[in-house]
Formats: structure tokens, C-alpha cells, sequence
């Protein structure tokens, strides 16, 4: 029978004979668990924002899911990443729907290319926008999905390759839509979607579609992607200042131009109003964007964009001509008789690309850095704001009632100022709940104290030799991960040849196939870098050793760290104590958080990077990672893997 819940408390909820473990099988009395939904309890009902670090095994996702169904408000709750979502929506809400009386009213999110198209399904059966085999093969099993999905949503597709082109000619993402006035608007995936959203009371959403909303809810736009709400819960929320500063900033590429181009091209033949005229301007806007981001060099990586009215003046007849071209579609489009829905969007589109090539060319607004990326075949010209805290405060914290802000990762030595300064929330609440581990008898930190400092030339061979040597006695079952590719690959190619077990290493294929295979075969060891470094779970034995070859500080060369350092440093801050220690501690946390998952994991944590034992500053480094057994001792090592 289900169990009367709506006027129930956290307290009743997660107490040692509370509801909970009525509920639960295998339940286990948690004491933060309940420290922390009284907490979110309390923020919501007092209109408080909150800021919980929250241990593994805490037990997180419930105290802040019970809490939010208890309270009758519409509640965002937003996740670091879409399997997160996916966790909590197809795991954590239908376990707490068993036992409401009522239904709950929970939905998900997520961006619009996550979601199919059904105009463009059917406009695809009629028309060549498909090439290739591979195209052709992988639009059959879309469109025979179309028949039965309820969603819509590409995740149910386990079949479809990742890197599938056929989806990015069949998604839903806003560039042609036609709205109201599509033929399918009512059966549409994004329609549902927003229909859910309107009538529940939690909306799962990820942080990339939450700060798109709100960039979108500025002076220049009515309305935006989520309904109104009362509290937002943000998990994962360490990651808040990064995805916020992409949102808030602007990024002009050449796939922008590319896609402008195609989808011009498309709907001209589709609708039937493609022109010869229209194809010069058309092959005209190809040859100029080629040309214009050729400008920017070869190779990979990012760095600031200096000189840029020089650079401007440099290259006057190009960037005028690229931006003429730009008006030139737009007056083309205008001059239309009759032209069909997909004009709409793609006249805005015309005018978006021209207003934020002229901001990342010419705009002079000191609290932004300009900055040029180049990956892959793509060159992305960059403005984003150095510091997002007066952003989020006023356009977030300022208008929303209750804010939770919670992570394993929140905390740098013991407190949240950093957090709460780069954020700028101001008078939070605070909380600290430990993990839920018996850290000191599951968890050894190992420190070798005879390798050089990371920066001397001599670091990659006696790293990959103390490495071959920590994993002959983990008998692999590891992570190895690094602070960069370079890096990397050094200690890879001598480790991978000095052991017997086998090794994957990131880049030779999907990340999602390497972990599947990494859970999969006995004794693997995985290196890795950043993204491998959080929202990685691998429990039990599989995985009973993390190495981590540095302090993970970030590059300082970086033209969005850089900036971020220069502006404390001007402000009379110490960029080094105020930023660079505490968001390295962070992810150091981040880092070691893969190894201990379950109260029954053991493991060695291993940093090749002694200046944690040996500078002063080492200090908040230990003082804000959990209170693990700890060695400089490798026959210590030995002996905990033998127990």
C-alpha cells in the first residue's frame, strides 16, 4: 500500500524507524542524510538559500528530492550532467512514486538536439538531405523509433552511434524551427516537453539548460525554457561558474557559419524558393568564412585574442565582407513573397551570427576576455566575463526564493568562502556533512617523497616507473589520471609496455565506451585526464587505485584563468590563496573522489606531486580532503593491497 506522504517532515522521512526504512529494503540509518534534508527543509520553507557539501554515501539525491515534493512548489532540481538526470528520473522519482499516495508530478529537461524532429523526419522520407550509407542507415532506425517513442528523447536509442550525422539533420534544436505554425506542432517532442514542465511540480533539468534559460530571460527576450519556479537545487554544483560564464558570454565559430549556410541551402530547395541569386550569396558566405577563420592559424589549444582592433584593421575587406554577406541574407529573406515558417528562424539566426561576430571583433568591455579556441576542424572566437558572481547574483540569487547549491566538492578547508565569492552568494547557509566512509580503514593516500617536482624534465620517467610500480601491487584495477594530454601520453607509452595488464587509454574511443570496457575486463587501468575526473562511478574492486600525477592547478596560460588571475590581482587580492589553491583543492577532491564509492570499497589513492608534504600551502590541500590513512611508504602500499 502506498504511504500517505504530503504531510510528513524530513525528520519522519529519514529517522532511524522513519518512513524511509519502512520503504527500503536494504535501508541504512544515514545521520547527515537527515542533517541535510532538515537543512533543505528548513531553506525552503524559510525562503533561504543553503550550501550543503554532502560525502559520498551521504545520500544526497533523496535529501533534497523528499524535501522538494514535501514543500507543494514548483522546484527546479539541476544536475551536472544528463546520466545524473536520467538517475534521478528514471531511478530515484519512480522509487519514492511507489509509496506517495499521489502521483508525483516530475519531469525532465534537456536541450533541443537531444530531442527528435518529426517535421524533419517526415521531410527527410521525401527529400535528399540524407548522404551516405551510413547516413541512410542510421536515419532507418530513427524513423522506425519515431512510430513508438513517448519522448522523443536520443538516449533511448542505444543503437544510434554517438557521433551520428543523420541526428544532427533530424534533431529538434530551435534553428529552423517553425513554432506554432509547424504542421506538427502539436505532436511535437519539444511541445510534450514543455507541457510536462507546466504541469509538474519538480523539473529535472542539467546546468547547461538552466543558464541557457536564464541568458535567455534578459531585457531583450520575453520568457525562456522553463517555467516559473519557486526554489532551484543545483547537484553537482561545483561545476556553477563555468557553465554560467559560457552562457553569459558569447561564441561566434565557423560551424555556426557552416550550418547557416547548409540549413539556407536545405529549406531554399525543400520550400521550393531557393534562387540562383541565392546560391551565389550562399557560395559566397562559404568562401569568405573559410577564408576568414583561416586567419587564425593551424594547430590546437586556446589563447587570448589580443590586438583585435589591429587585427580588424589588418583584415578590414574580409570581416566587412563577411558581415555584408550576413546583411545580404537577411535582406534576401526579407524580400521573400510568401516564404514559408522556416524564415523566421533563419533570418534570426542571420542577424544573431552578424551581432555576435561584431562583439567578439570590436566590443571593448573590460570585464570580459577575448579569446580564441581551436579544435578539431572547428575555430571558436570567444567573450566570456571574467567574474560571473555579480551575474548570477543578480539575475539568480536576487529573484529566486530558495537556492541549494550542494556537491562532494563544495568546501576548501572546511568552509565556503571561495565558493560563495566566485558565486556571489552572500548570507547562504552552510553546511558541511561528512561522507559516510570509514575513510581512515578503507582509503591510504600515498605521497612518494624521492620524485622531482612535476616541472622538472626528470618528473615523466620517474612517474612512469613509480606508476608500473603501484600498479604491479594493485594488479592494475586503476585510474590513472593526468593534468594534461602531454603528459599523459609520456607516462602511457612506458607504463603501457613495463605491465602485464591491460590498458585503455582516453581518446582512442568513445569516453562512455572506454568506461564500459574498463568495467568490464579484469585488472584494466585507464589513463585519463579532466573528464574522467568527475561523475565517474565505478564501485567495488575493479577500481582500487587512483593515481593522480599533480596538484591539479589550473593552467595559468589559460586566456579565461589568466584573466580570472589578473582581476584578483588588480582588485588587491592573491590570486594564488583566493583562487588557483582553493580550485585545485576542489578538483583534487574531484579526482580522488572516483576510488571510494560504497562502504565496502577499499583502495589506494596515490598523488606523484610531493609539494603537498612539502609547501606550506599543501596544508588546505589535506585539510579539505577527507581524513584518509596516510603514507610516504610504497611497502605500505604493498601491504594494504595484500590484506
Amino acid at each position: 500500500m502506498p504511504t500517505e506522504a504530503r504531510t510528513a517532515s524530513a525528520r519522519q522521512f529519514f529517522s532511524r524507524r522513519g518512513t524511509l526504512s519502512k520503504w527500503h529494503p536494504n535501508y541504512e540509518f544515514r545521520a547527515g542524510q537527515l542533517e541535510m534534508a532538515e537543512a533543505v527543509e528548513s531553506a525552503l520553507a524559510d525562503k533561504r538559500h543553503l550550501i550543503v557539501e554532502a560525502g559520498t554515501g551521504t545520500g544526497k539525491t533523496l535529501a533534497y528530492l523528499v524535501p522538494a515534493l514535501l514543500s507543494g512548489k514548483r522546484i527546479i532540481v539541476s544536475t551536472g550532467t544528463k546520466n545524473l538526470q536520467e538517475q534521478l528520473f528514471f531511478k530515484d522519482v519512480p522509487f519514492l512514486d511507489q509509496h506517495f499516495s499521489r502521483p508525483l508530478k516530475v519531469c525532465y529537461m534537456k536541450g533541443r538536439n537531444n530531442y527528435a524532429c518529426r517535421q524533419k523526419i517526415y521531410d527527410a522520407e521525401k527529400e535528399p538531405v540524407l548522404s551516405g550509407l551510413e547516413e541512410l542507415a542510421d536515419f532507418e532506425i530513427i524513423r522506425e523509433w519515431e512510430k513508438t517513442t513517448e519522448f522523443g528523447d536520443r538516449s533511448e536509442l542505444k543503437t544510434l552511434p554517438e557521433s551520428s550525422a543523420a541526428w544532427a539533420k533530424v534533431d529538434a534544436r530551435a534553428d529552423l524551427c517553425a513554432g506554432q505554425k509547424c504542421p506538427n506542432f502539436e505532436r511535437c517532442f519539444i511541445t510534450a516537453m514543455h507541457q510536462r514542465a507546466f504541469e509538474s511540480d519538480i523539473i529535472i533539468v542539467n546546468h547547461h539548460l538552466f543558464f541557457a534559460d536564464l541568458a535567455l530571460k534578459d531585457e531583450s527576450y520575453e520568457g525562456g525554457i522553463l517555467p516559473e519556479y519557486h526554489a532551484v537545487v543545483f547537484d553537482e554544483a561545483h561545476e556553477i561558474e563555468d557553465v554560467a560564464a559560457q552562457y553569459f558570454g558569447v561564441s561566434v565559430s565557423n560551424y555556426r557559419f557552416q550550418e547557416l549556410r547548409r540549413d539556407l541551402s536545405v529549406v531554399g530547395r525543400l520550400k521550393k524558393f531557393g534562387t540562383p541569386e541565392l546560391d551565389r550569396i550562399l557560395d559566397r558566405l562559404e568562401e569568405v568564412t573559410v577564408r576568414f577563420f583561416a586567419l587564425f592559424g593551424e594547430g590546437e589549444g586556446r589563447a587570448p585574442f589580443h590586438g583585435r582592433e589591429a587585427f580588424r584593421e589588418e583584415n578590414e575587406e574580409l570581416y566587412a565582407g563577411l558581415l555584408a554577406i550576413l546583411d545580404l541574407i537577411g535582406s534576401h529573406l526579407k524580400m521573400l513573397h510568401n516564404p514559408p515558417e522556416e524564415i523566421v528562424p533563419l533570418f534570426r539566426r542571420s542577424q544573431q551570427l552578424s551581432e555576435a561576430l561584431r562583439f567578439v571583433m570590436e566590443n571593448d568591455d573590460e570585464g570580459y576576455v577575448f579569446w580564441i579556441e581551436k579544435r578539431g576542424r572547428g575555430c571558436f572566437l570567444q567573450a566570456t566575463p571574467i567574474d560571473v558572481s555579480r551575474i548570477i547574483s543578480t539575475r539568480l540569487f536576487e529573484q529566486v526564493n530558495t537556492a541549494v547549491l550542494t556537491s562532494a566538492t563544495l568546501a576548501v578547508a572546511g568552509g565556503f568562502d571561495y565558493t560563495q565569492k566566485r558565486l556571489g552568494l552572500e548570507n547562504a547557509r552552510t553546511l558541511v556533512v561528512p561522507g559516510h566512509f570509514d575513510y581512515q580503514k578503507q582509503a591510504l593516500l600515498y605521497v612518494p617523497q624521492h620524485l622531482p617536482e612535476p616541472r622538472n624534465p626528470a618528473f615523466p620517467k620517474s612517474a612512469a616507473a613509480e606508476v608500473a610500480q603501484i600498479l604491479e601491487h594493485s594488479r592494475g584495477r586503476a585510474f590513472v589520471l593526468f593534468t594534461s594530454y602531454q603528459q599523459m601520453r609520456l607516462v602511457y607509452d612506458t607504463v603501457s609496455l613495463a605491465i602485464d595488464y591491460p590498458t585503455l587509454l582516453q581518446g582512442t574511443g568513445p569516453r562512455r565506451a572506454l568506461l564500459e570496457e574498463f568495467r568490464s575486463t579484469p585488472h584494466c587501468v585507464l589513463f585519463a585526464t579532466a573528464s574522467f575526473w568527475q561523475g565517474v562511478d565505478v564501485p567495488g574492486e575493479q577500481l582500487s587505485c587512483v593515481i593522480i600525477d599533480k596538484l591539479p592547478f589550473a593552467v595559468p596560460n589559460d586566456p579565461v584563468v589568466n584573466a580570472r588571475i589578473e582581476s584578483i590581482r588588480q582588485a588587491g587580492g592573491n590570486p594564488f590563496y583566493d583562487y588557483q589553491i582553493p580550485q585545485a583543492a576542489i578538483a583534487l577532491k574531484q579526482g580522488f573522489g572516483r576510488l571510494i564509492r560504497s562502504r565496502s570499497d577499499r583502495g589506494v589513492l596515490v598523488l606523484l606531486d610531493n609539494r603537498i608534504t612539502k609547501m606550506r600551502y599543501g596544508q588546505v590541500f589535506f585539510d579539505s580532503l577527507p581524513d584518509y590513512g596516510f603514507t610516504t611508504s610504497i611497502d605500505e602500499v604493498e601491504q594494504f593491497f595484500n590484506v
